[in-house]
């Protein structure tokens, strides 16, 4: 799935109106587990002044950038700092570790050829699913519109279920940049 409906979604199932820290911690949990792609694809492109063609095709599945998918992408891990939390009953923490399992839960059916480790440190396996959200020959033309659909649909349920407007805005520019990230807008002109 694309990043911004990640934390569309990992807000709609564990944020908490009049939670400010729940709500955010939920936000960076859908976050989390693409952070380190961003930071890498960033420092290649703008330190290390690599093409986006080599990063995407060469890069992002070399051995030393799969490392880093598979501790941030590691059910495991996060299942045990979701534990962990419920043990503890630290309810920022449980915010942070469910919206990140949501969205490896998420992307695991959604990704073919660029899958990532996802069991680590059990198993390097990668699950290679005939399903993905951007490669179109992957039923992408179908993925993609339910994403973008769903990410409407919750927003619209959290315009309704929180109050502050800070939130609502942040939210709307999520779902810009869902709608746009998603190629929505091949599909509607």
């Amino acid at each position: 799935m694309n990043t911004p409906a990640h934390l569309i979604f990992g807000a709609a199932a564990f944020g908490r109106p009049g939670r400010p820290a729940v709500t955010s911690a939920a936000l960076l949990g859908g976050l989390a587990p693409d952070l380190s792609l961003y930071l890498m694809v960033a420092w290649a492109r703008f330190v290390g002044d690599v093409p986006a063609p080599t990063i995407f095709r060469e890069y992002y599945f070399s051995d030393a950038w799969m490392a880093v998918f598979a501790v941030d992408n590691s059910f495991p891990i996060w299942g045990a700092l979701l534990a962990l939390a419920i043990w503890r009953r630290w309810p920022v923490i449980i915010a942070f570790a469910g919206a990140g399992l949501l969205h490896l839960a998420l992307d695991l059916p959604l990704h073919g050829t660029d899958a990532r480790p996802m069991f680590w440190p059990l198993s390097d396996w990668r699950f290679v699913s005939p399903l993905s959200y951007w490669d179109r020959s992957h039923y992408a033309g179908i993925i993609g519109p339910l994403e973008a659909g769903l990410s409407v649909l919750l927003t619209g349920f959290m315009l309704w279920r929180f109050k502050s407007l800070v939130l609502r805005a942040g939210l709307v520019l999520l779902l810009a940049a869902e709608l746009g990230s998603s190629g929505i807008w091949r599909f509607v002109f």
